[in-house]
Protein backbone atom coordinates (compact mmCIF):
# COMPACT_ATOMS: atom_id res chain seq x y z
CA UNK A 1 0.00 0.00 0.00
CA UNK A 2 2.57 2.29 0.93
CA UNK A 3 4.70 2.00 -2.41
CA UNK A 4 1.40 2.68 -3.88
CA UNK A 5 0.88 5.99 -2.22
CA UNK A 6 4.65 6.91 -3.39
CA UNK A 7 3.79 5.79 -6.67
CA UNK A 8 1.01 8.48 -7.20
CA UNK A 9 2.54 11.11 -5.18
CA UNK A 10 5.77 10.52 -7.78
CA UNK A 11 3.26 10.43 -10.75
CA UNK A 12 1.27 13.73 -9.74
CA UNK A 13 5.12 15.79 -9.12
CA UNK A 14 5.68 14.58 -12.65
CA UNK A 15 2.10 16.15 -13.70
CA UNK A 16 2.78 19.15 -11.75
CA UNK A 17 6.23 20.00 -12.78
CA UNK A 18 5.10 19.05 -16.31
CA UNK A 19 2.02 21.28 -16.48
CA UNK A 20 4.34 24.13 -15.07
CA UNK A 21 7.18 23.10 -17.91
CA UNK A 22 4.17 23.51 -20.74
CA UNK A 23 2.47 27.02 -18.79
CA UNK A 24 6.15 28.30 -18.78
CA UNK A 25 6.98 27.59 -22.39
CA UNK A 26 3.42 28.86 -23.71
CA UNK A 27 3.86 32.12 -22.01
CA UNK A 28 7.27 32.41 -22.99
CA UNK A 29 6.21 31.56 -26.55
CA UNK A 30 5.44 35.09 -27.61
CA UNK A 31 8.69 36.90 -26.48
CA UNK A 32 10.81 33.93 -28.11
CA UNK A 33 9.40 34.36 -31.31
CA UNK A 34 10.47 38.01 -32.05
CA UNK A 35 13.93 36.65 -32.56
CA UNK A 36 12.62 33.93 -35.58
CA UNK A 37 12.08 37.35 -37.51
CA UNK A 38 14.14 38.42 -40.25
CA UNK A 39 13.81 42.14 -38.05
CA UNK A 40 13.79 41.75 -34.27
CA UNK A 41 12.10 44.22 -32.49
CA UNK A 42 12.55 43.47 -28.85
CA UNK A 43 10.91 43.90 -25.34
CA UNK A 44 12.99 46.48 -23.78
CA UNK A 45 11.23 48.71 -21.54
CA UNK A 46 12.06 52.69 -21.78
CA UNK A 47 13.57 54.16 -18.91
CA UNK A 48 12.44 57.19 -16.94
CA UNK A 49 15.40 59.12 -18.71
CA UNK A 50 13.49 58.12 -22.12
CA UNK A 51 10.41 58.76 -21.01
CA UNK A 52 11.67 62.39 -20.27
CA UNK A 53 13.13 62.94 -23.09
CA UNK A 54 10.30 61.64 -25.40
CA UNK A 55 8.00 63.89 -22.81
CA UNK A 56 10.64 67.13 -23.41
CA UNK A 57 10.26 66.45 -27.12
CA UNK A 58 6.44 65.79 -27.64
CA UNK A 59 6.34 69.43 -26.06
CA UNK A 60 4.07 72.44 -28.11
CA UNK A 61 2.95 69.20 -30.51
CA UNK A 62 -0.60 68.29 -30.81
CA UNK A 63 -2.68 65.42 -32.56
CA UNK A 64 -2.51 62.04 -32.67
CA UNK A 65 0.19 59.71 -31.42
CA UNK A 66 1.13 56.08 -31.88
CA UNK A 67 3.36 54.36 -30.75
CA UNK A 68 5.29 51.57 -32.85
CA UNK A 69 6.40 48.51 -30.78
CA UNK A 70 4.34 50.07 -27.82
CA UNK A 71 5.40 46.89 -25.17
CA UNK A 72 3.89 47.21 -21.88
CA UNK A 73 2.26 50.48 -22.99
CA UNK A 74 3.81 53.23 -20.62
CA UNK A 75 4.83 55.62 -23.68
CA UNK A 76 1.07 55.38 -24.45
CA UNK A 77 -0.37 55.93 -21.15
CA UNK A 78 2.12 58.84 -20.41
CA UNK A 79 1.17 60.82 -23.60
CA UNK A 80 -2.30 59.61 -23.20
CA UNK A 81 -2.37 61.44 -20.24
CA UNK A 82 -0.70 64.40 -21.50
CA UNK A 83 -3.84 64.53 -23.90
CA UNK A 84 -2.63 63.15 -27.00
CA UNK A 85 -5.34 60.59 -28.43
CA UNK A 86 -2.72 58.08 -28.46
CA UNK A 87 -2.36 54.26 -29.98
CA UNK A 88 -0.11 51.27 -29.74
CA UNK A 89 0.70 48.36 -31.67
CA UNK A 90 2.29 45.29 -30.40
CA UNK A 91 2.70 42.31 -31.63
CA UNK A 92 2.92 40.49 -27.91
CA UNK A 93 -0.68 39.42 -26.90
CA UNK A 94 0.71 39.27 -23.60
CA UNK A 95 2.17 42.91 -23.44
CA UNK A 96 -1.20 44.32 -25.56
CA UNK A 97 -3.57 42.16 -22.78
CA UNK A 98 -1.25 43.97 -19.80
CA UNK A 99 -1.13 47.28 -21.66
CA UNK A 100 -5.16 47.41 -21.83
CA UNK A 101 -6.17 46.18 -18.28
CA UNK A 102 -3.00 48.94 -17.08
CA UNK A 103 -5.14 51.38 -19.32
CA UNK A 104 -8.47 50.72 -17.85
CA UNK A 105 -7.19 50.65 -14.19
CA UNK A 106 -5.81 54.36 -15.27
CA UNK A 107 -8.81 55.05 -16.45
CA UNK A 108 -8.14 55.93 -20.09
CA UNK A 109 -9.46 53.51 -22.32
CA UNK A 110 -10.81 56.25 -24.43
CA UNK A 111 -7.70 58.61 -24.82
CA UNK A 112 -5.13 55.33 -24.49
CA UNK A 113 -6.29 52.15 -27.32
CA UNK A 114 -4.00 49.53 -27.81
CA UNK A 115 -3.77 46.56 -30.82
CA UNK A 116 -2.01 43.78 -31.69
CA UNK A 117 -0.49 44.24 -35.34
CA UNK A 118 2.59 44.18 -37.21
CA UNK A 119 4.36 47.30 -37.32
CA UNK A 120 5.08 46.94 -41.18
CA UNK A 121 1.61 46.90 -42.15
CA UNK A 122 0.49 49.72 -39.81
CA UNK A 123 -0.61 52.61 -42.12
CA UNK A 124 0.91 55.99 -40.27
CA UNK A 125 -0.16 58.83 -42.52
CA UNK A 126 -2.95 59.00 -40.18
CA UNK A 127 -0.84 60.28 -37.19
CA UNK A 128 0.37 63.58 -35.76
CA UNK A 129 3.05 62.16 -34.00
CA UNK A 130 4.84 58.66 -34.17
CA UNK A 131 7.30 57.35 -31.26
CA UNK A 132 9.50 54.09 -32.28
CA UNK A 133 12.12 52.30 -29.71
CA UNK A 134 13.75 50.68 -32.59
CA UNK A 135 16.66 48.39 -33.22
CA UNK A 136 19.71 49.25 -35.93
CA UNK A 137 18.67 46.81 -38.42
CA UNK A 138 15.36 48.44 -39.16
CA UNK A 139 15.84 52.24 -39.40
CA UNK A 140 16.27 52.04 -42.90
CA UNK A 141 13.34 50.25 -43.93
CA UNK A 142 11.46 52.47 -41.89
CA UNK A 143 13.12 55.46 -42.76
CA UNK A 144 11.12 54.52 -46.48
CA UNK A 145 8.02 53.44 -44.67
CA UNK A 146 7.94 57.22 -43.17
CA UNK A 147 9.02 58.64 -46.64
CA UNK A 148 5.92 57.06 -48.29
CA UNK A 149 3.47 57.47 -45.43
CA UNK A 150 3.78 60.83 -43.11
CA UNK A 151 1.18 63.21 -43.19
CA UNK A 152 2.09 66.53 -43.59
CA UNK A 153 3.83 68.30 -40.74
CA UNK A 154 3.95 65.16 -38.68
CA UNK A 155 6.75 64.47 -35.74
CA UNK A 156 8.88 60.91 -35.72
CA UNK A 157 10.58 60.16 -32.37
CA UNK A 158 12.79 57.55 -33.02
CA UNK A 159 14.76 56.40 -29.69
CA UNK A 160 17.77 54.96 -29.24
CA UNK A 161 18.55 54.79 -32.94
CA UNK A 162 18.17 57.15 -35.79
CA UNK A 163 17.07 57.29 -38.63
CA UNK A 164 20.07 56.69 -41.19
CA UNK A 165 20.25 59.21 -44.38
CA UNK A 166 19.29 62.80 -42.09
CA UNK A 167 22.56 64.42 -41.97
CA UNK A 168 24.44 65.87 -39.42
CA UNK A 169 24.72 69.77 -40.04
CA UNK A 170 26.78 70.67 -36.16
CA UNK A 171 27.15 69.01 -33.06
CA UNK A 172 27.51 70.71 -29.55
CA UNK A 173 28.83 69.13 -26.25
CA UNK A 174 29.82 65.83 -25.51
CA UNK A 175 28.90 62.30 -24.39
CA UNK A 176 25.66 61.92 -23.20
CA UNK A 177 25.16 65.60 -23.16
CA UNK A 178 25.95 65.96 -27.01
CA UNK A 179 23.21 67.70 -29.09
CA UNK A 180 23.00 67.31 -33.24
CA UNK A 181 21.51 69.79 -35.74
CA UNK A 182 20.16 67.43 -38.85
CA UNK A 183 19.01 67.92 -42.37
CA UNK A 184 17.51 65.15 -44.65
CA UNK A 185 19.15 63.91 -47.68
CA UNK A 186 17.42 65.87 -50.71
CA UNK A 187 18.32 62.37 -53.05
CA UNK A 188 16.83 59.93 -50.64
CA UNK A 189 13.61 61.81 -49.45
CA UNK A 190 12.60 64.44 -52.06
CA UNK A 191 8.77 64.03 -50.53
CA UNK A 192 10.52 65.34 -47.24
CA UNK A 193 11.52 68.30 -46.31
CA UNK A 194 12.77 69.34 -42.92
CA UNK A 195 11.91 72.45 -40.81
CA UNK A 196 13.51 71.95 -37.33
CA UNK A 197 15.24 68.73 -36.26
CA UNK A 198 15.49 68.68 -32.25
CA UNK A 199 17.93 65.44 -30.54
CA UNK A 200 18.37 64.20 -27.14
CA UNK A 201 21.16 61.63 -25.97
CA UNK A 202 21.32 59.69 -22.67
CA UNK A 203 22.41 56.64 -21.05
CA UNK A 204 20.16 54.12 -21.28
CA UNK A 205 21.80 51.79 -18.84
CA UNK A 206 21.90 48.68 -20.88
CA UNK A 207 23.23 49.96 -24.59
CA UNK A 208 25.25 53.13 -23.47
CA UNK A 209 24.51 55.92 -25.35
CA UNK A 210 21.29 55.98 -27.15
CA UNK A 211 19.61 59.22 -29.40
CA UNK A 212 16.26 60.55 -29.62
CA UNK A 213 15.61 62.53 -33.30
CA UNK A 214 12.48 64.75 -33.61
CA UNK A 215 11.98 65.50 -37.44
CA UNK A 216 9.27 67.82 -38.15
CA UNK A 217 8.44 67.79 -41.64
CA UNK A 218 6.20 69.75 -43.87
Amino acid sequence: MEEKHKKVFGLAVVGVCGTVAVSLMAGSIPFILPAFRRICLPYVPATDNQMRNVVSLLKNRKGTLIDLGSGDGRIVLTTAKMGFPSIGVELNPWLVLYSKIKASYLGLNRQATFRRQDIWKTDLNRYDNIVIFGVEQMMSQLEEKLSHELKDDACVIACRFPLPNWNELSSEGSGIDTEFELEEDEKQFQTISVTEVATAMFDDGQNGLAVILQVLVQ
